[in-house]
């Protein structure tokens, strides 16, 4: 008995891996993203995020859009606390109160619920693991813009893999009701990547929380490289060194896909 019992534990803990992988290969292009050990790493079926325990928010998510998980009914945003995470690393829906008046932040989404608004998991993206208070200017100017744009080029036939997270350069503000400590970010950045065979095409931007409601999100483009050397996160840590020399050091490189002449 007790060798069956041990058979079958293993058989689970297999199955369990197997589904992490699954979940991992669909989230991320050429591995998910290292660098940082200050929280869990969480694999879900839409995306794979990295939780930081001092600062209550997600070091970096990772996804992938593709056209059949976007363009559904319209849905709503009911936050709640990761279940997946101890209350003490991450924040409640409480901790938001007066946040806009006081503020002037917005629950920021970093995996956008219109992205995955056709998945039967759309509600995953309304866990406080994956929301930042965010500038209002900024969530609703060119960060939405951004995400608008990600949307068109995948509309038109394509996957687009994306991974965003935030940036802590400057102190930027406190959430007036919370009640554990936290950080909020300074800035943001967004990485959108694109694989036709074996190229892979992307562009990297950079964002203030101070950024203005009108500001044009292409003026923001940045290398990998930088993204990189400002947060201390390797973002495709599975390429070869020639292929990260290529890929990570240039700049614009699907400005045009997403509208960036």
């Amino acid at each position: 008995m007790k060798s069956f019992i041990n058979i079958s534990l293993t058989l689970t803990s297999l199955l369990l891996a197997s589904t992490a992988n699954a979940a991992n290969a669909a989230n991320c292009l050429e591995g998910c993203p290292t660098g940082l050990n200050n929280g869990k790493t969480i694999e879900r079926s839409i995306y794979t995020l990295k939780n930081n325990r001092y600062t209550k928010f997600a070091d970096w998510v990772a996804y992938q859009v593709t056209p059949n998980t976007m363009s559904g009914p319209s849905r709503s945003r009911s936050w709640k606390s990761d279940p997946d995470l101890y209350s003490h690393y991450t924040l409640e829906p409480s901790d938001y109160t007066d946040a806009y008046a006081t503020i002037n932040t917005d629950r920021g989404h970093q995996v956008p619920l219109a992205s995955f608004s056709n998945t039967a998991d759309w509600r995953l993206t309304n866990l406080l693991s994956n929301i930042t208070p965010q500038s209002s200017a900024l969530n609703q100017g060119p960060w939405v813009r951004l995400e608008t744009a990600v949307r068109n080029h995948v509309d038109d036939g394509n996957n687009l893999y994306v991974v965003t997270g935030p940036m802590y350069e400057y102190y930027f503000a406190d959430l007036p009701r919370a009640n554990e400590n936290h950080t909020i970010p300074s800035g943001y950045f967004k990485i959108v990547m694109k694989q036709s065979g074996n190229t892979i095409k992307a562009s990297a931007f950079i964002m203030q929380q101070s950024a203005g409601r009108r500001d044009n999100f292409c003026n923001t483009q940045v290398s990998i490289d930088e993204v990189e050397s400002r947060t201390g996160i390797n973002v495709l840590p599975n390429l070869t060194s020639n292929q990260a020399q290529t890929i990570e050091s240039s700049v614009f490189g699907l400005a045009s896909e997403l509208g960036c002449n």
